[in-house]
């Protein structure tokens, strides 16, 4: 079995949480759904066969806890390379003021191939994403609620299971 792709996840949200409220040698705790996790594993598992695959991490139905002890947070702070852009990101949609010209500069600035299309289902109204980037796979959706943006990342597949 191939936890790379759960790795790289783990080591990705830390980075982006550690950007959002700074540093802190302190526990996490992330929870992923069975969708994410088959994803993660290229399986097509129920809860019962997750489970077993998982031993040893929790979980309530098909949502799976994983426990990231303090040396968890601070070897991610240490020993992984700085995530820049999600950094740029974070500070870019929490000052007052921000547009989605803003951010869409951010993203031509890093001069990666990106695509980007408006979407209308209610919950977002942008999705960029950089084009043939393994080190950022993410789908960036944006909302624009008017005194601010607010955003999400997904991997593509998570993104497609959505549906919108």
């Amino acid at each position: 079995m191939d936890y790379q792709k759960l790795e790289n996840s783990l080591i990705d949200v830390i980075k982006e949480e550690q950007a959002k409220l700074g540093y802190r040698k302190e526990e996490i705790r992330l929870y992923y759904p069975l969708g994410s996790l088959n994803h993660f594993f290229d399986t097509n598992g129920n809860e019962e066969e997750m489970t077993e695959l998982l031993k040893g991490f929790s979980n309530r139905g098909e949502r799976f806890c994983f426990f990231i002890p303090p040396e968890g947070s601070e070897y991610v702070h240490i020993h992984t390379p700085e995530k820049e852009f999600i950094k740029e990101l974070v500070a870019l949609v929490g000052k007052h003021g921000c547009t989605m010209e803003d951010i869409r500069a951010l993203f031509l600035h890093t001069e990666k191939k990106i695509h980007r299309e408006a979407i209308a289902n209610g919950e977002f109204d942008e999705l960029i994403y950089f084009e043939d980037d393994t080190e950022d796979p993410y789908y960036y959706c944006f909302k624009d609620e008017g005194c601010h943006i607010i955003y999400h990342r997904f991997l593509p597949e998570d993104y497609a299971d959505f549906e919108f």
